[in-house]
């Protein structure tokens, strides 16, 4: 038997849910094996937080001496038994799955001439099939029928059916042949999107442009089946999007919505477009103002039902990146730390590694440094300090280091933020990313330290201010991470807090007099 590396075996097990778990017990025990140790390894591999593959022999084989094969062979056969129950587990879930296992459930009865049954099982098939819109398995269900009718030597049957027959391959090689131009028109925009940055912008706008004068866009009745509408709907979605047309990005989110929400036996089978459609109208309704809306949507995100562990962690990414951005737009920072620690409660069921980003760790920052927990602050920041400078965006880099700034500026480090503030200034520099704006943040974060006159202060905040507020109007500038070190400045300056100044500026924005 080969050999199963022990952290490939170790992430099957964490990747499974609590359901797969209570169902590999009860197939495993169905299987009549009175050998144990491979479910002692299970267990030992369940409880673990981090891979100790030392640990685990040690647990299964109580310290006695073992060779290394025989323990490989052990961890082999578990990992192809919890294959085994996750194809059993799937093919009662999955609508794919139970019509793999109803058309080979007809190979089988072919192979004994029990024609009659065969015919039985095909008409099920065939009506799940179209349902779901599961047309591979529709063309294997009208190959059978032939293939049958031929066995039986049933020309009278041939006579009638075939041309139906035909036909409906026809129809059903045809709509697979849509979804397909469909998906492929779809990816050619996505990876142009992600590809092509501010400085090729010239070339996505070329590539986008020619994927949407497809036929396939200009006339909608060409999206014949249900999955190929929904693909048509994220097309114009992602098209919207990357053209920063907000009301069109929130509309065709909106008709996505309705769209899939009006097939609901198609959500119970695979919800992972639903989740993304869902995270893009909240996103649509952040962007546009719409606060009540994008609420609403947070807490129906939060309420999908996931299919998979990879649905799971996406409901879970998306909500509280959300959630928590907009505690941080409201300047709610109580209830955003509140909810942060229900997200860092829920989030060790996931690797750890899914949340080690620029991103989350802005998002710990911010939310704790604005509710006063400089210390936490500044232990998150650490944290993202030490992340590698090629994981994310450069912009998030830099901002990292004016934050560190600012949160040792709270603490009163004051004869350590001398030495910050030159070893910042030099990494900008070094990196060639300290234009004028970053010069102008260390500078007045320089003169805040040395406590000169408060007139000079405001003197220089009101040229500052005026200039990050042009810089906020620039496309691709995120609002959030500009405010939060210009409404710092202001409250240090008039002597007010910083989440008084962010709940002043949301109210500005978002709340009528």
């Amino acid at each position: 038997m080969p050999k199963t590396p022990s952290n490939k075996l170790f992430n099957l097990v964490k990747s499974l849910s609590g359901s797969e778990k209570r169902y590999f017990k009860i197939f495993v025990n169905g299987q009549g094996d009175k050998d144990n140790k491979y479910l002692q390894l299970f267990d030992a591999i369940d409880e673990q937080e981090a891979f100790d593959d030392e640990a685990l022999m040690s647990i299964v084989y109580g310290g006695e001496p073992v060779q290394s094969r025989k323990y490989s062979e052990l961890k082999a056969y578990l990992y192809g038994l919890i294959l085994k129950s996750l194809q059993a587990y799937d093919e009662k879930s999955s609508v794919g799955h139970r019509l793999k296992s109803m058309l080979q459930g007809v190979r089988v009865l072919f192979r004994r001439s029990l024609f009659d049954d065969c015919k039985d099982h095909l008409a099920k098939a065939r009506k799940l099939a179209y349902r779901y819109e599961q047309f591979n398995a529709a063309l294997e269900a009208l190959e059978w029928e032939k293939k049958i009718a031929y066995a039986e030597t049933d020309i009278d049957f041939l006579d009638k059916e075939l041309g139906r027959i035909a036909g409906e391959e026809k129809e059903v090689q045809g709509q697979l042949g849509v979804i397909s131009a469909y998906r492929n028109i779809f990816l050619t925009m996505l990876v142009s999107i992600r590809k092509h940055t501010v400085i090729r912008r010239e070339e996505q706008k070329r590539v986008l442009s020619e994927a949407m004068r497809s036929p396939l866009l200009q006339d909608y009745t060409l999206a014949s089946s249900h999955t190929a509408r929904v693909i048509y709907h994220r097309i114009y979605s992602l098209y919207y999007f990357a053209s920063s047309d907000q009301q069109g990005f929130y509309r065709k989110n909106q008709e996505l919505i309705a769209l899939m929400e009006s097939e609901p036996h198609m959500l119970q089978e695979d919800v992972s477009e639903y989740i993304s459609a869902l995270s893009n109208l909240i996103r649509s309704c952040g962007e546009m103002g719409l606060l009540e809306e994008m609420e609403e949507n947070l807490e129906k995100l939060y309420r999908v039902a996931p299919r998979s562990l990879d649905d799971e962690l996406k409901v879970h990414r998306q909500y509280y990146q959300a959630k928590l951005s907009l505690c941080m737009l409201k300047g709610a920072f109580e209830e955003g730390a509140r909810i942060l620690n229900r997200h860092l409660k829920e989030r060790r069921r996931f690797e750890q590694s899914l949340f080690e980003s620029h991103t989350f760790y802005y998002i710990y920052f911010y939310i704790t440094f604005g509710a006063g927990e400089y210390s936490r602050a500044l232990d998150f920041l650490n944290q993202w300090l030490s992340l590698p400078s090629t994981v994310e965006r450069q912009d998030l880099q830099s901002l990292s280091r004016i934050l560190n700034l600012m949160v040792h500026y709270e603490l009163g480090n004051f004869e350590l933020l001398e030495s910050l503030i030159r070893s910042t200034y030099r990494f900008l520099k070094k990196r060639n990313e300290l234009d004028d704006m970053e010069r102008k943040t260390i500078s007045l974060i320089k003169k805040l330290v040395e406590a000169p006159s408060k007139k000079m202060l405001k003197e220089d905040f009101k040229s500052f201010r005026e200039q990050f507020e042009g810089l906020s109007q620039q496309a691709g500038t995120p609002r959030l991470y500009t405010n939060a070190v210009v409404a710092w400045f202001e409250s240090k300056i008039e002597g007010r807090s910083f989440p008084e100044i962010i709940q002043e500026e949301f109210r500005r924005q978002f709340q009528k007099a």
